[in-house]
C-alpha cells in the first residue's frame, strides 16, 4: 500500500490499498476509515498506528496475567511503574553495560522502562495503559494462550 515507500500511508495510498483488496468503498467512507486509523491526526497512518488498529484485543485470561505483572512491578501501588519501583525487583548487576561502567543502574532501569512507553509518553513513568498496550502487541504475535501464560509467568515470576 505504501507506494512512495515513506513508511506511512497518506489518504490516497490508503484508499487505493483498501480498494486493491477488493473492497468497494466510497471516497467519503475511505476518508472516515482513514481517520479511524490516523489516531494522532497527522494526516498519515504510520505502520504502528495501522497495526494497533487491526490487532485483536487480549483475552480476559491474558489480560489478568498482564495486570498481575504490572501489580508486581508497581511496588508503591500508585498505578505507575518508575525507576524506584524497579530498583528492588530488576537487577542490572550482570548487565554488560553496567559491568563495563558505560551505564549506571538508573540509566539501565530507565532504558528498560522505555520499552513499555513505545506508544505512549516517554517520561520514565509506565502507566498501566502503556504496559497493557505493550503486551497487547506481544499477545497479537502469540497464538496459543498456554504459551502466552508460560511466557508471562516465567518472565515476571508470577
Amino acid at each position: 500500500m505504501d507506494d512512495n515507500n515513506s513508511g506511512d500511508l497518506n489518504l490516497e495510498e490508503f484508499t487505493k490499498g483498501i480498494r486493491d483488496t477488493g473492497l468497494d468503498i466510497s471516497d467519503e467512507d475511505a476518508k472516515k476509515l482513514f481517520e479511524q486509523f490516523d489516531k494522532d491526526g497527522s494526516g498519515s497512518v504510520r505502520y504502528e498506528e495501522f497495526l494497533r488498529a487491526v490487532r485483536p484485543k487480549m483475552s480476559a485470561s491474558r489480560l489478568l496475567l498482564v495486570e498481575k505483572a504490572f501489580e508486581k512491578m508497581d511496588k508503591t501501588g500508585d498505578g505507575r511503574i518508575t525507576y524506584e519501583d524497579l530498583r528492588g525487583i530488576y537487577s542490572v548487576q550482570r548487565h554488560p553495560e553496567y559491568l563495563n561502567g558505560q551505564l549506571s543502574e538508573k540509566q539501565l532501569l530507565n532504558k528498560f522502562l522505555r520499552n513499555f512507553e513505545e506508544n505512549g509518553v516517554v517520561d520514565g513513568v509506565v502507566t498501566k495503559e502503556e504496559f497493557t498496550d505493550y503486551y497487547t502487541g506481544v499477545s497479537a504475535s502469540i497464538d496459543e494462550d498456554g504459551y502466552f501464560d508460560l511466557m508471562m509467568r516465567t518472565s515476571w515470576k508470577l
